[in-house]
Order: structure tokens, then sequence, then C-alpha cells
């Protein structure tokens, strides 16, 4: 490339800022991915973990994976038909050698919400974690019985 560089009228009238934007945008994400020490310690991500719904005729089983999360940093919620998923964990690493100390902390958290059928209730709702797989089976209402009204 010789410099300075002469751009015609056509080459402004095509050019978009954004796209430079873009374009820093991928050069740091692929900085962060060339250096993943940087990625772990300053990204503070939030994760979504995979979900699956399973709907039988009286329940409504809900199944996701939560590996190495504790079942006291599990919280669940039901509101307006959706189940909202959150779970956190920890970890903190320290060793010492000769002259000198290394502590290291880092925090992963889960978030996800769930949309479920119209008729599902709380009431009677069951939670089991086990070996990172959290199974929630949520029971159905009855359905409403829908009456006919005969126009005269």
């Amino acid at each position: 490339m010789r410099l300075p560089v002469k751009r015609t009228d056509r080459d402004v009238y095509y050019w978009d800022p954004f796209d430079e934007i873009r374009k820093m945008h991928d050069y740091l994400e692929q900085m962060f991915r060339n250096f993943p020490m940087l990625e772990s310690r300053f990204g503070t991500e939030t994760l979504s973990p995979l979900t699956d719904v399973a709907e039988e005729d009286d329940k409504v089983i809900v199944t996701t994976d939560l590996p190495g999360v504790d079942k006291e940093n599990i919280e669940l919620n039901l509101r307006d038909n959706i189940l909202v998923v959150s779970a956190g964990k920890g970890k903190e690493e320290e060793t010492e050698k000769e002259g000198y100390l290394r502590k290291e902390r880092s925090f992963m958290r889960y978030y996800r919400e769930i949309p479920l059928p119209d008729n599902v209730t709380d009431e009677g709702a069951v939670a089991q974690l086990k070996n990172g797989v959290l199974t929630i089976t949520l029971p159905k209402t009855k359905s409403e019985t829908i009456k006919r009204i005969q126009i005269e």
C-alpha cells in the first residue's frame, strides 16, 4: 500500500463507519481467543445452560445441566409461566511456594428463562440435582371444560 492513499468520491460514498467498529470488535474478540488467560480474568460471563423441556399428560419435566453447582447455590422461580433458573459457583485457589504467594478466584454464573405452557403450577413441584443435572417436575392444572353456549 502506498501512502498517502487518495480516495475518490465514490469510495467515500460506499464507506460505512460502522464497518470499522465491527472490524475492531472482531479484532478484539480474536485477541481474547488467542489469550484465554485474559478472557478468564476479565470476562464476567453468564452462561445459558442447555435445557430440555418435556410435556406429558399431567406434568412438565424440565432438565438442565448445571455442572459443579451445589444445590444451595441454585434459585428457581416461576412467574407468568416462565421458569427462571439462576445459579452460581465460585472457586478460590491459593498456592504458597518459596518466596511468592499466588491467589486466584473465579466465579461462573448460569441464568436461563424457560417458557412453559399456561396450565403449569408450582404447587407440588419437585426439583432434584444429581450429578450436575437439575430435573424439575411441574404438575399441570386440570384444564377447564369448555361449555358451548347456544345462540337463540
